[in-house]
C-alpha cells in the first residue's frame, strides 16, 4: 500500500511540475534573419528549425542518430535508404504530416542556394506510401544520415506556390512557419524579440521539457547580456564572453556549461579582388604573421584551440603535423620575396556579434599584419548586414566560421575551398575565389567513397593541399559556453553544434 502512494505522489509531482506555466527568456547574441528554414545556412536558422520544426534524425550528446520525423531506417541496396515515418503527427495549421511532406522539403533543399552543395547527391525521393519514403543518390554517399539531419519537413500544403527562396528578401516562407516542433511562432518583432508558445499537439509526449513559453531577445553586447542574466531578466544566454565567464563562475545560482566544438574561425583572402592574394608566397605570408595561440591566450582567455588547418582532431581529414605557426622574420622574407617589401593596403570585413570576440580578434589580426607592411582598413558590421557583405565578397579579406554541417571534413570543402559554382552551390561560401579543379575532383571522390581508409586518404590529401597552398588562414577551434539560472537544467539539452534541444529543457520549480 506505501509504495502504491508513494507511485502516485511521484505521478502527482510530475504532472505538476508539467502543468505549472512556465516561461524561458533566452538571450542570443543575434536573432534568426528569416522564418525560411532553406533561406540561410546559418547557426541561428538551425537553432530556430529546432524549435519549430522536427528533423529526420538529429544527434544526441554521444554523437548518435536519434529517431525524431523517421522512427527507423534501412538500407536497401547501394544508392537507396528507406526511412519509416512517424504517424499522428501535425503541423501547426493542423495539416498531417505525411511523405508528402519530406518529398516536397527534400526537392526544396536541392533548390536553395545555401543547403543545394550538400543535398545535389541525392537523385530522387520515392514515396513508397504514405509514411515511407526511399531517398535515391546519384552515387554511393557515406554521409547520407548526416545530411538527413538537415531535414526539418515543411508543411507542403501551406508553403506550396508561394516558396520561393530569396536570401534577405521578403517572401511568404521568410514571414510564415508551419512545422511540427514543440513550439509555435506567437509573435515576432525583427531584431527585437520572438515569442514562442509550446505546441499543445506536440507528437513527443516523452519529452520532459516544460517551458510553455519561450521568448527570445537579440543582445548584442557581451556585458550587457551576462547582466540580463545575473538580474534576472533572462534565465539563459549565449554566448558567454571569457572575460566575463570568471565573472560568472563567481556568481551564486548561476551555471555555466562549456563544450570544446569542432567550429572553425577562418580568414580568406580574396584572389578575384586582390592580385597580391595569387601568389602563395604572400598566403603564406599572411599565415606566418598571424599568432594564432596570442588570440586564443590573450582575447579568447584559453577558450578556443589554436588551428594550422581545417579539420578539427574529431574529424577523418586532420593531419596531426599541421600545427598553426607564427613566424614574423620569415613572413617578410616572402613579402620581399614576391615583391611585397613595402607592403600594401587591404580592406577587410568581419562581423561584431556573431562569434566570440570577433571584433577584438579581427583587430588583433590587423594589428598582427601591419608589422608585415599590410595595412587593414578594417570594418565590423552586425551579422545581418555583415553576411550580405560577405555574400557580395565586398572586401579582399573576410573573416568566417563554420560547423560542419555533416560532422566531416568534406563539408568544409565543399562549401569553404571547392571552385565557387552557383549551379551546384559548390564554394558557396568561398570568399576567397580560390579554385583548384583537382581538389574539387577529391571532393566529390569523397563524398562517394564508402571505404574508411580510403575515404581518409582522400579528405587528409585535400587537406594537405590547402595547407600546401595557403588557401585560406585557419584561426582556432572556438569552444562554446552558455550561462543560465541554476534551475534550468541546460546541461541536458546542450550540444558541441550549438543546437539546444529547448523542447526537452526541465526547468525546476
Amino acid at each position: 500500500m506505501k509504495i502504491k502512494v508513494i507511485i502516485a505522489c511521484c505521478l502527482a509531482l510530475l504532472l505538476y511540475n508539467k502543468a505549472v506555466a512556465t516561461t524561458l527568456k533566452i538571450a542570443n547574441d543575434t536573432d534568426p534573419v528569416s522564418l525560411d528554414p532553406h533561406e540561410q545556412l546559418s547557426e541561428s536558422t538551425l537553432q530556430f528549425s529546432h524549435l519549430v520544426f522536427d528533423p529526420l534524425l538529429r544527434w544526441n550528446k554521444n554523437g548518435q542518430f536519434e529517431p525524431r520525423l523517421a522512427t527507423k531506417w534501412e538500407r536497401i541496396d547501394s544508392h537507396t535508404v528507406r526511412f519509416f515515418l512517424r504517424k499522428n503527427v501535425a503541423f501547426s495549421t493542423g495539416n498531417t504530416f505525411s511523405a508528402k511532406d519530406v518529398v516536397y522539403t527534400i526537392e526544396r533543399l536541392k533548390k536553395s542556394p545555401d543547403f543545394r552543395a550538400m543535398f545535389d547527391t541525392i537523385d530522387k525521393v520515392i514515396m513508397v506510401d504514405e509514411y515511407t519514403i526511399d531517398v535515391h543518390t546519384i552515387y554511393t554517399n557515406p554521409l547520407l544520415l548526416n545530411i538527413m539531419t538537415y531535414v526539418f519537413p515543411m508543411d507542403k500544403a501551406f508553403y506550396q506556390g508561394q516558396d520561393q527562396i530569396i536570401k534577405y528578401g521578403e517572401t511568404f516562407a521568410s514571414r510564415h512557419v508551419s512545422g511540427t516542433g514543440p513550439y509555435i511562432l506567437a509573435e515576432r518583432k525583427l531584431g527585437s524579440s520572438m515569442e514562442l508558445t509550446r505546441n499543445p499537439n506536440y507528437w513527443d509526449k516523452n519529452s520532459v521539457g516544460n517551458a510553455d513559453k519561450v521568448v527570445l531577445t537579440p543582445i548584442r553586447a557581451d556585458s550587457t547580456r551576462l547582466a540580463a542574466l545575473l538580474s534576472g531578466d533572462v534565465d539563459f544566454i549565449f554566448p558567454v564572453s571569457p572575460i566575463d565567464i570568471e565573472r560568472a563562475k563567481k556568481v551564486s545560482g548561476i551555471q555555466l556549461v562549456t563544450l570544446p566544438s569542432t567550429r572553425i574561425l577562418l580568414l580568406h583572402m580574396n584572389q578575384n579582388r586582390r592580385k597580391e592574394f595569387q601568389d602563395v608566397r604572400v598566403r603564406k605570408a599572411i599565415n606566418l604573421a598571424i599568432n594564432q595561440a596570442l588570440i586564443v591566450d590573450k582575447i579568447l582567455k584559453g577558450y578556443a584551440t589554436p588551428a594550422g588547418q581545417l579539420s578539427s582532431d574529431r574529424f577523418l581529414g586532420y593531419i596531426n603535423d599541421l600545427e598553426p605557426e607564427y613566424n614574423v622574420d620569415r613572413a617578410l622574407k616572402l613579402m620581399k620575396e614576391a615583391g611585397y617589401e613595402k607592403g600594401f593596403r587591404i580592406s577587410m570585413m568581419a562581423p561584431n556579434n556573431r562569434y566570440m570576440s570577433d571584433e577584438k580578434v579581427a583587430q588583433a589580426i590587423s594589428a598582427m599584419l601591419s608589422r608585415i607592411g599590410i595595412t587593414v582598413d578594417l570594418k565590423t558590421l552586425p551579422k545581418a548586414q555583415y553576411f550580405k557583405e560577405y555574400d557580395n565578397r565586398s572586401a579582399d579579406m573576410m573573416m568566417l566560421g563554420w560547423q560542419s554541417d555533416t560532422m566531416d571534413s568534406n563539408n568544409l570543402f565543399e562549401f569553404i575551398i571547392a571552385c565557387p559554382d552557383a549551379n551546384t552551390g559548390m564554394g558557396a561560401y568561398n570568399a576567397s575565389e580560390y579554385c583548384r579543379p583537382e581538389i574539387d575532383a577529391d571532393i566529390r571522390q569523397a563524398n562517394r567513397e564508402m571505404n574508411p581508409e580510403r575515404r581518409l586518404r582522400l579528405l587528409q590529401q585535400i587537406e594537405r593541399k590547402i595547407y600546401d597552398d595557403a588557401a585560406v588562414v585557419p584561426l582556432y577551434w572556438q569552444s562554446l559556453t552558455w550561462a543560465a539560472k541554476g534551475n534550468v537544467n541546460i546541461n541536458d539539452i546542450v550540444n558541441d553544434q550549438n543546437y539546444p534541444h529547448i523542447g526537452d529543457l526541465f526547468i525546476e520549480e
